[in-house]
């Protein structure tokens, strides 16, 4: 599969009623046409080829440029799996174990306090019981969480010390990881599970066990060798014609609000490189990535993971082998709870009936803010790309339909 997105094949071939792949279309069009997107992008391919891609709308109205091949987005949270991939390509080289203390690589994360009471003025802490380990931030067991939940004293401690919506403000990473190691964590670490910046502060793990920037190494590790030539944490003024807008609608009202303002920052290198959620990509690119975690960490020649490192991180890693209804806070995530497990890379299907949207156990995946999502499911040797720039993910039910439509189109 090259960088264009080309069709390998026919639906039929590869076990998909094309007429039924038309319903898709026509359902995610009907969100274009009553103005509640701006345009998406959806690509699907079975046993390795690409069956099926569609198109609607624009990735700017106010120029009226419309969705194209080269349309860069905002991947937010689809971020979190490239970093973890790129964790666990450290990992095979023995850089570090799962059981590792985070403070083996960050000391400024020992002797954590843990959140018992109180308020955000006036909090009460308990010692951590167990330190925060690498397994804890790969699977969002830490302890750590988001500034942006609104749910919690510590999310109001994490907003004060400057991690508004997960972006530390003008620090470095070496920075924001320290700040963020003086705040309280929510939970003993590996006792729930809780969205959080862990991946941000595997990134910065990352760049200490491999002596390179987190920018530097998933370029040269998996950016080059897998032909991802569009995916960065910032783009060059040669590249913003091809960037789609970021668009919102504010409560109560029925219109789309361009924010160009946080569309055009990644027209700037940013100060700090989020591992959780920095980057754009493009369709194909992406389409790569999930192409290597579909060839269990291969593609075109090129060995990013061994297989066994793939099946290993699929899997659910929750203990107990819950889901996250069990072991979670009922906070927001870029995934369902119920019949849902986690692994290293990300959500990981295990009851898809509990699940109430089809599925095969063991797919896995992740969101972005921007209402991005990707699926590859084992079971079908399926992947699917869907990109739009809809914020917040949670507006409209992208996910669940996308599923529900793509399976009903299966018909082998």
């Amino acid at each position: 599969m090259g960088n264009r997105l080309e069709l390998d094949t026919t639906p039929g071939e590869v076990g998909f009623d094309a007429e039924r792949l038309g319903r898709l279309d026509r359902h995610f069009t009907r969100y274009v046409d009553e103005g509640k997107l701006t345009g998406w992008q959806i690509a699907i391919s079975r046993g390795g080829k690409l069956a099926h891609v569609a198109t609607a709308g624009h990735r700017n109205s106010a120029t009226a440029a419309p969705v194209a091949d080269d349309t860069i987005w905002r991947i937010y949270s689809m971020t979190k799996p490239i970093t973890s991939v790129l964790a666990l390509m450290f990992w095979e080289e023995g850089r570090f174990e799962l059981n590792d203390p985070v403070s083996m690589y960050l000391p400024e994360f020992a002797d954590q306090r843990v959140w018992r009471a109180g308020t955000a003025a006036e909090p009460l802490f308990d010692p951590v019981a167990s330190p925060m380990r690498m397994w804890h931030l790969l699977t969002h067991t830490s302890g750590l969480t988001y500034g942006f939940m609104h749910a919690h004293p510590v999310d109001a401690m994490y907003r004060e010390a400057g991690f508004d919506a997960g972006k530390p403000n003008t620090d470095d990473l070496a920075t924001a990881c320290t700040k963020l190691a003086a705040l309280p964590l929510l939970f003993q670490p590996g006792t729930e599970w809780n969205y959080s910046m862990a991946i941000d502060v595997l990134g910065r793990a990352i760049e200490v066990v491999s002596g390179q920037s987190l920018d530097d190494a998933m370029r040269t590790r998996i950016f080059a060798p897998l032909g991802m030539n569009d995916t960065a944490f910032s783009i060059g003024a040669d590249q913003a014609e091809r960037l789609a807008m970021i668009y919102t609608q504010p409560a109560g009202t029925s219109t789309l609000v361009p924010l160009e303002g946080v569309t055009n920052s990644v027209l700037t290198p940013p100060s700090a490189y989020l591992g959780g959620g920095g980057l754009v990509s493009t369709m194909s690119d992406y389409l790569r990535f999930a192409h290597m975690l579909r060839g269990r960490g291969t593609l075109d020649g090129v060995r990013l993971l061994s297989p066994r490192t793939v099946a290993y991180a699929t899997e659910n890693h929750l203990p107990g082998g819950v889901d996250l209804t069990e072991f979670g806070r009922p906070l927001f995530s870029e995934t369902t709870y119920d019949g849902v497990g986690f692994g290293l890379l990300g959500s990981v299907t295990i009851d898809p009936v509990k699940a109430k949207v089809p599925g095969s156990v063991g797919t896995f995946g992740w969101g972005g803010a921007a209402s991005t999502f990707f699926w590859v499911d084992p079971v079908e040797d399926l992947v699917c790309v869907f990109m739009t720039q809809l914020l917040p993910s949670g507006s409209l039910p992208l996910r669940s339909q996308l599923k529900q439509l793509v399976h009903q189109a299966l018909i082998d």
